[in-house]
């Protein structure tokens, strides 16, 4: 078999798109550093190892590398094999692509099973602008929590998430790492290994509003939450890592301190974070108004991430604006 060709340095190549993505530094890094350590990891991704930065694993660790083209349905359903056998497979492809295409896979071959399968969907939410419909993931939280068993974690940073799939190690079922393109700015300075599955963490407490971001809406929602309290308000941030198990306890006291919440999260007002800590709200029968902060039941219009990120107020400045409105102000 003829060896396909390196990608050309004077050609636009994705390789010098990942010098500039930290975040999937540390997701190739840290799943290379758990194979050294003895962790009977593997990856597999669907075409797209140098948008995911996972060629970077394939260099240390090629024995343990699957590229399995595109056919997301057939790697997903593979993992579960390899699980199966004793061995704990890190699948990853564009969200989009994951929690849609490959939802029964994700369903019936890996969550009914109870297979520890690691599913990482990069680039969700609208960070692949210009790639249209087909390509932007603001459904896949709402897909991925109903599914039982399931756990659905949305790191904030590049620390976050190396945090984050240390603590997977150790967790029975299987996972969904919801994931951006990995140039999300910094919130935590280094992984954590007090990092907690299903434990929120609190950014300060607010009087009169809590933020509850997930995921790429953390950074943003620290910045308006400063802006907030500078002006007067009285605001605190949770960061909602876990989306499923939520953490009601956080949500309920958040709930009884403020009275008012404000979910953010990059992903459809339907189904998601807002709906899973409405629910709990709710079923705790609390009088807190919860507020959700996101796209609107809609398709993301086409356009550069930045841009699109401004449209729908899901920066600092819309996110303000968004808390001050709720608070009536």
């Amino acid at each position: 078999m003829t060896a396909a060709p390196a990608l050309r340095p004077e050609s636009w190549q994705l390789t010098d798109l990942l010098d500039r993505a930290p975040g999937l530094h540390v997701l190739a890094g840290t799943l290379a550093d758990l194979v050294d350590e003895g962790h009977p990891v593997v990856v597999g991704t669907a075409d797209l190892k140098y948008s995911n930065g996972l060629v970077r694993f394939q260099e240390r660790h090629p024995e343990r590398y699957v590229q399995f083209g595109i056919s997301e349905q057939h790697m997903v359903s593979t993992a579960a094999g390899l699980a199966a056998s004793g061995l704990q497979p890190y699948v990853a492809t564009f969200a989009s692509f994951l929690a849609l295409l490959a939802c029964e896979q994700i369903r019936t071959d890996t969550a009914y099973t109870r297979l520890p399968v690691r599913l990482i969907g990069h680039h969700a939410g609208i960070t692949l602008g210009f790639y249209g419909t087909s390509h932007h993931a603001t459904e896949d939280l709402a897909i991925m929590r109903s599914i039982a068993g399931l756990t659905v974690i949305a790191p904030a940073d590049a620390a976050q998430l190396a945090s984050a799939l240390r603590a997977a190690t150790a967790c029975p079922g299987p996972v969904y790492f919801r994931i951006g393109r990995g140039q999300e700015p910094d919130v935590y300075e280094r992984a954590d290994p007090r990092f907690e599955i299903g434990k929120a963490i609190a950014h300060g407490g607010g009087d009169d509003l809590t933020i509850i971001a997930t995921g790429s809406m953390v950074h943003p929602a620290l910045g308006a939450a400063a802006k907030l309290n500078a002006a007067g308000v009285s605001a605190g941030v949770l960061d909602m890592h876990t989306v499923k198990p939520l953490d009601e306890a956080a949500v309920l006291d958040a709930a009884r301190r403020s009275g008012l919440l404000l979910t953010v999260e990059e992903h459809s007002v339907l189904g998601g974070l807002g709906g899973a800590v409405a629910e709990a709200v709710a079923a705790a029968g609390l009088g807190a108004r919860v507020v959700r902060h996101g796209i609107a039941d809609e398709y993301a219009l086409i356009g550069p991430p930045t841009h699109l990120y401004r449209h729908y107020g899901l920066d600092t400045e819309g996110i303000e604006a968004a808390a001050l409105r709720a608070l009536g102000r």
